[in-house]
């Protein structure tokens, strides 16, 4: 119900990173830098994703608390296990899988030496 949290939250982590480098002209120094895009774009499409999902199944209302959980008492507490268990390892996933794209996509363009 609120495992989109974590990932979320990086997204916009990202999206202020990668605009604070191109905005210092840095987004070219590192191998990782030039691939920011490629996270930012997987962790905002895997956010908006869940938060349909959520929605379709009714964990996610228009009406405050948002959260269904949070209309029973001891709801934070099952939210917050929720992040920590299941979208703390979502985001380390995904940000592992960029990793590995960025370093294979760098091995790639890197010239060939005899």
């Amino acid at each position: 119900m609120s495992c989109f949290v974590v990932p979320l939250a990086q997204a916009v982590v990202t999206s202020a990173i990668r605009k604070s480098n191109e905005k210092n002209n840095r987004s070219n120094h590192s191998a990782f830098a030039r691939h920011l895009p490629a996270l930012e774009k997987m962790l905002w499409g895997g956010s908006v994703m869940l938060i349909v999902d959520h929605v379709i199944n009714g964990e996610l209302t228009w009406r405050f608390p948002f959260f269904t959980a949070l209309e029973n008492a001891g709801g934070g507490a099952v939210m917050l296990r929720e992040m920590l268990t299941v979208g703390v390892p979502m985001s380390l996933t995904i940000t592992a899988v960029w990793a590995i794209y960025a370093f294979l996509k760098e091995r790639k363009k890197a010239p060939v030496t005899q």
